[in-house]
């Protein structure tokens, strides 16, 4: 797709499939250290940034931002950090279809080192505890778009969610963004989530647990027997996304490179939750996975030259880094 193709047809993007944002609404505390302390240290910390998040807030922030319906599946709590998420929620003019006031929503600490790393401490909510009575109060409609991530199927009650899943009689894409909790994911779990042929997006270093050879003299084309291999084992559709090289996607009737929109990169959070979010609007729109993964490319290339939370894209925004 050129790009005055891919400006046109951002221009003209509407929900035409449900998509529903399953998973977290969580409070972020963003801390700089000047480094992390060692057992049984007091050490002082500045407060940088104190926001909403969750994977699945993030991706129900950019569709809402590129004027897309969603509907999003963010359990609300019952306490100071459930009313916390409640107003930001409102201030984005973004609600959920979820309640649980048996508990309180989670929160994360972030603690942000002069070099940039970033480690996390998370106090687990509603946002991981899932039962027939929260997920029954959901209307899933015919051929919609399901979102989930690594986060709440590595939860205690992650498999609660499979068992939804397995009971749906309604035809639906299943779309799958592990994370960095790829790892605590077991056979049986994976092999129950291949058996709905889900599209999968997957970073570098997810695609390395999975088999992929990162240390080959030529990338790309491991990448495309690493996908290949991957389609002829469980015929799921795949998306390897590869930073600077762009992104892979494997499907029975195409394989595609799709190139990045250059940029100088700022900060790399929430990057991976808005290319899941590009790709998920595209698909709602009926754009094909390759076309769909080009818009991903475009909104998350958008995001890393911005500093800060929030910094999902508008329309006009993103049409506008294109062009440049």
């Amino acid at each position: 797709m050129i790009t005055r193709q891919l400006i046109s047809q951002i221009g003209a993007l509407q929900t035409k499939r449900q998509i529903c944002v399953l998973g977290a609404a969580i409070i972020d505390l963003v801390m700089k250290t000047p480094r992390l302390p060692h057992s049984g240290e007091d050490i002082s910390l500045s407060q940088h940034e104190r926001h909403i998040g969750g994977c699945a807030f993030n991706i129900a922030l950019m569709l809402k931002r590129l004027e897309l319906n969603s509907y999003n599946a963010l359990p609300i709590g019952n306490g100071v950090w459930a009313n916390e998420v409640s107003q930001m929620m409102g201030y984005h003019n973004i609600s959920s279809v979820l309640s649980n006031p048996d508990g309180d929503n989670g929160w994360c600490l972030a603690l942000v080192e002069p070099s940039g790393e970033r480690t996390f401490l998370t106090i687990e909510g509603v946002e991981n505890t899932w039962n027939w009575e929260i997920l029954n109060q959901l209307k899933i409609e015919k051929d919609a778009l399901i979102y989930l991530s690594g986060y709440q199927l590595t939860s205690n009650t992650g498999e609660t969610i499979l068992d939804w899943l397995e009971s749906l009689t309604i035809p639906f894409t299943l779309f799958i963004d592990f994370g960095p909790r790829i790892s605590k994911l077991n056979k049986e779990i994976l092999t129950r989530l291949f058996a709905f042929k889900p599209i999968l997006s997957v970073n570098r270093q997810e695609a390395q647990f999975l088999g992929l050879n990162t240390q080959s003299s030529d990338l790309k084309l491991s990448v495309q027997n690493f996908a290949k291999m991957w389609f002829d084992m469980y015929e799921t559709p795949i998306i390897v996304r590869l930073d600077c090289l762009g992104a892979y996607c494997y499907e029975k009737e195409e394989q595609t490179w799709t190139d990045i929109f250059p940029v100088k990169v700022i900060d790399t959070i929430g990057a991976g939750d808005n290319h899941a979010g590009g790709v998920l609007a595209a698909l709602s729109a009926n754009w094909s996975l390759a076309d769909a993964v080009l818009l991903g490319n475009a909104v998350a290339s958008y995001v890393v030259g911005q500093s800060g939370a929030d910094c999902s894209p508008t329309k006009e925004q993103l049409i506008k880094h294109i062009r440049h």
